[in-house]
């Protein structure tokens, strides 16, 4: 249900709505009476709101491999804040999400990357190799550890890759950030950046990947130089949203620059895959699926495309899936727009913008496509300033001196003034709150009325 346009007459931050839309919000592709409160871990945004009694945690990187305390402090609590003040997170392989409803939250800039890369070396024997000519359907191989690679090109990488490394298991294969897997919902990541090791031919993971997930709203992130896609929602994962997000890849990356797959196989059963692209920008040497998709009903609303000489189509339908495109942007160099094979039907609006003259205008086909929520569209000439200005970890979200954490298992609680005098309760202005906790600590907080 398309709202009355918005207009530039309004500063850009006014189009973000600061809450969960779209698909995410949804039970149904068809029916707007079915609707799912996604909360998340019960806040999305920082400071934590007074009064919120949820479990709340916030991790600061030691400069070492976390991924072990990343895990833990997702299984113990349902907000997770990365205070990005004391580096970079790294994570020797992803992080598996196992549970539903909880809050993943950036502050301080906070970055989470993958501990391996592709190094110099690695991009030098591959090219001495001939890798970039290498078939990437057939003519492989068996490798040294027995496993069977059907493709030339990545049979050769990840060949020249054990050779150089020692590395017979492979390991490095999993250099990614998050895994959401099965039965997991109810999952809320905001204003993070993603930092990968170069997207490389080897059959690797995902920045992020939700394999059957549901109702995930991914808002506000960076995503840079996933080993195989940067965020790719596959396995008859359902009703989620992406939206205000950045994909590109830097120099790191060699090969398989393909940034989004939505649904793994043709075989992918029907109905699942809903998914909202809102306010996204494609950008630095992204090469395709941006995104690519099977089965579900995809709706691509105000993003923008800035990825000059892509090899291959931007939006990508493919079999049994259902597209609407509206009020997108496709910069000067943007060649490659559009390619669909077998999709069910694509509705593509005379809104969306290619700014190539040679490029020709998609043409819709099949039933006309329809989303069950309410939305207001951007014309899509202010879409790439709207985009630029905001999409990405852009939330200002810094923390002060004092911690803002609160936990569910405060004993008791007192507040001083900033002179250290003991108060009865908050003074008008600044305040210091001292919780006193169950396990022995001590939280300190400020409170400001």
């Amino acid at each position: 249900m398309l709202m009355a346009a918005a207009t530039m007459t309004s500063a850009a931050t006014d189009y973000d709505q600061n809450k969960p839309f779209g698909f995410c919000t949804l039970n149904s592709r068809t029916d707007a009476s079915k609707t799912y409160d996604i909360t998340g871990g019960g806040c999305y945004t920082y400071p934590v709101p007074e009064g919120f009694t949820g479990k709340v945690i916030v991790l600061k990187s030691t400069g070492a491999d976390m991924k072990s305390t990343i895990e833990s402090a997702i299984s113990q609590n349902k907000v997770i804040i990365f205070d990005g003040s004391e580096g970079d997170f790294i994570v020797s392989s992803s992080v598996e999400i196992k549970s539903s409803s909880h809050t993943l939250l950036g502050i301080n800039g906070a970055r989470l990357c993958t501990k391996w890369y592709v190094t110099d070396e690695i991009r030098q024997a591959l090219d001495a190799a001939g890798v970039p000519s290498m078939s990437t359907s057939s003519g492989g191989g068996t490798l040294v550890n027995g496993k069977s690679v059907t493709e030339e090109a990545e049979y050769n990488t990840r060949r020249i890759i054990i050779e150089l490394t020692g590395d017979k298991s492979e390991a490095y294969q999993k250099s990614g950030i998050f895994s959401i897997g099965s039965g997991i919902q109810n999952i809320i990541i905001r204003n993070l950046k993603f930092v990968g090791p170069g997207s490389i031919d080897v059959g690797g993971y995902d920045l992020i990947s939700a394999t059957g997930a549901k109702h995930l709203w991914v808002d506000h992130c960076d995503f840079q130089d996933g080993m195989d896609g940067n965020f790719d929602i596959t396995k008859s994962a359902d009703f989620n949203t992406v939206s205000w997000c950045t994909f590109s890849y830097s120099d790191r990356s060699y090969m398989h620059q393909n940034t989004n797959l939505i649904g793994s196989s043709d075989s992918e059963p029907t109905g699942y895959l809903n998914t909202t692209f809102a306010f996204c920008w494609w950008g630095e040497k992204c090469r395709a699926r941006m995104p690519m998709a099977r089965a579900g009903k995809i709706h691509m609303l105000n993003n923008y495309y800035s990825c000059e000489g892509n090899g291959t189509a931007c939006i990508n339908p493919r079999k049994n899936s259902e597209f609407l495109v509206e009020g997108n942007y496709f910069d000067k160099g943007v060649k490659k727009v559009y390619s669909q094979s077998s999709a069910t039907a694509v509705t593509w609006g005379s809104d969306n913008y290619i700014a190539e003259s040679s490029v020709s205008k998609p043409s819709s086909f099949g039933t006309t496509v329809t989303v069950p929520y309410e939305y207001s569209a951007v014309p899509a000439a202010d879409v790439p300033t709207v985009v630029k200005q905001n999409a990405g970890a852009t939330l200002n979200y810094v923390s002060t001196a004092i911690s803002t954490v609160r936990s569910s298992n405060v004993v008791s609680t007192d507040y001083y003034d900033l002179r250290g005098r003991r108060l009865s309760e908050p003074a008008r202005g600044v305040s210091i709150r001292v919780e006193h906790m169950a396990d022995g600590r001590t939280v300190t907080s400020k409170v400001v009325r």
